[in-house]
């Protein structure tokens, strides 16, 4: 028995697929022709319908470029932030 709070050691590795994930991915590769694949294919293929076109470049782009997320920016504990302007005057004739 390994004492409390020791490190994990031993067990499969973060990110290290199961053996039906690794198949079903390998089955889809050897079929020559990725979902990503096909529909980017069908996106630059002049000769299908725009709309179609339309269809698989809605489709694909979350897989080509990631969504941004909106960011609440707030002040201390939630609240609301304060501002702070600072002026610089350059040159002035003050005396």
């Amino acid at each position: 028995m390994k004492p409390k709070g020791s490190p994990k050691t031993g067990g499969r590795k973060k990110g290290t697929p199961n053996t039906k994930t690794a198949a079903k991915i390998a089955a889809i590769e050897a079929s020559g022709l990725m979902p990503l694949d096909f529909m980017l294919q069908a996106m630059r293929d002049e000769l299908r319908q725009f709309a179609e076109r339309f269809e698989a470049a809605k489709a694909s782009a979350p897989y080509v470029h990631p969504k941004l997320s909106a960011i609440e920016h707030t002040g201390k504990d939630g609240g609301p932030m304060d501002m702070v302007w600072t002026v610089n005057v350059i040159g002035s004739a003050r005396k």
